[in-house]
């Protein structure tokens, strides 16, 4: 499946209410289930970035709808980068070669 990485910051909203953090984070995993995929990993960090998320979506579609509701939300803005593993890498470099 394709692995997903989010690049989380919190809203106005969010960070008021970054409290319910830890449950905002048991939603978006049944969020996730839902469409088919798996919130793999959430981490809460200091820098740039309130939140680090790794994800898995069965398509990019999934992935795209999960992140439309999450934010939706009004809690947290992403941006999310899709991630290739050594596998998935190795066949991108095969096309070139």
């Amino acid at each position: 499946m394709p692995t997903y990485i989010s690049l989380i910051n919190w809203t106005d909203q969010g960070i008021r209410t970054f409290g319910e953090s830890l449950n905002r984070a048991e939603v978006a995993k049944q969020a996730a289930q839902r469409l088919g995929g798996t919130l793999t990993e959430t981490y809460w960090t200091v820098g740039a970035y309130d939140i680090v998320a790794v994800s898995e979506f069965p398509d990019d579609e999934s992935g795209t709808a999960f992140l439309l509701q999450l934010g939706a939300l009004g809690n947290v803005r992403t941006t999310t980068l899709r991630a290739f593993d050594s596998d998935e890498m190795a066949r991108v470099l095969d096309k070139l070669g």
